[in-house]
This record gives structure tokens, sequence and C-alpha cells, in this order.
């Protein structure tokens, strides 16, 4: 699944936003069950089914009148769950000296896939330690990237 395009953005995030949640971010791609529009939303008391039926309601009928999605899709809201999405460069800042997992767009020394400590996020960019080295990555090249729940 990849980040969605900011015309889809535009509309689910004032919705969300409106209704009272923080919008943590959205993907839409290609899910084991179909083309999937997937919103994580949250608040600081956490996020309970009701909620996310309440947001999915008013964002289905948002999404049905502004049309932005041409086929047809399943629309899940979740809350950002024990491993969380990162979307942005705040949500990568609040993250540092956890142990994140990346896929950017295009390579950076010849990978895709990045799994280490995040040790800086300075300029728009990611500084994560992967074998004793630190290696940066611009944020906005970032395809998906999720924070590894420890146990």
């Amino acid at each position: 699944m990849q980040r969605v395009a900011q015309a889809i953005q535009a509309v689910i995030e004032p919705v969300v936003v409106g209704l009272g949640y923080e919008y943590i971010g959205a993907e839409y791609g290609q899910a084991e069950n179909g083309t999937t529009l997937r919103v994580y939303i949250d608040t600081p008391n956490g996020v309970q089914v009701d909620d996310c039926a309440t947001v999915s309601r008013q964002l289905s009928a948002a999404l049905d009148v502004e049309d932005v999605i041409l086929a047809a899709y399943l629309l899940e809201v979740s809350s950002p769950g024990i491993d969380r999405p990162l979307f942005t460069e705040a949500h990568f800042a609040a993250q540092v000296g956890e142990k994140v997992k990346a896929r950017t767009v295009t390579a950076h020394d010849g990978r895709r896939n990045f799994t280490g400590v995040l040790v800086a996020v300075e300029n728009g960019e990611a500084t994560f330690e992967i074998d004793g080295l630190d290696r940066s990555i611009p944020i906005d090249d970032v395809e998906q990237a999720t924070l590894i729940a420890k146990f």
C-alpha cells in the first residue's frame, strides 16, 4: 500500500479533524481484500470501534460526493496500533530512539528497505543506525514506514 494522493488526502483530513480526531495518515492500494483505502485516526484516549465506525460513515459520504477515487475500493478506518505508521516528519521525530522499518520509493545506497534505530530527524531526513552505520534517507521518499513494536 502507498500513501494517498494529495487529492484524496484533501478530502479525508478535514473530515477526520472536523469530527475531533487526529488524522495520522492514509494508504491506498492493493491489500488482502482488494483495493483498499486505509485511514488511520487517533485521540489522546485511544480509538474505539465506535470511533472508527463514525469516521467511516462520514468519510464514505464525503468521498462519494467528491468522487476522487474512480475505481471500487474498500474503506478501512483504524487506530495506528502498536506498529504505528509514520507519515510526516513530526511522526518520525516522535519516534527517535525507537526501531523503525521503512521502504523508500527509490534506492539509496542500493537499497529500498531500511530497519534500524531512528537516531535523528532533521531537515526532512530520517537517520537510521543500521549495523553500526548511520544512513539518512529523505522522508519525502519514504513509501511506507512503521514503528517496530517492543514486546
